[in-house]
């Protein structure tokens, strides 16, 4: 089981490569002053748009479990460059 440190570390880069990729869509950068709930449900959105990951079932859309399937997005890119 991760720790919640490793989560938190996750979770973050979940949100910089998220943003990262929508930059090169064509999207603006986040500003300072948007919130993380915000930030977790753009990217959230944005990723399921692009078809990178599955959308949640529309009654379990919050922010707890779009901050989960981040997380949980990223660990298995992180997984994949490591086995390469």
């Amino acid at each position: 089981m991760k720790s919640k440190e490793d989560e938190k570390m996750l979770f973050k880069k979940a949100l910089e490569i998220g943003e990262a990729l929508a930059i090169k869509s064509g999207f603006t950068p986040f500003k300072t002053t948007d919130s993380i709930q915000n930030k977790t449900e753009a990217i959230y959105r944005f990723l399921v748009h692009i078809k990178i990951m599955t959308q949640l079932p529309l009654e379990q859309e919050n922010q707890k479990n779009m901050k989960q399937r981040l997380i949980k997005w990223i660990s298995t890119q992180i997984k994949k460059q490591q086995s390469q």
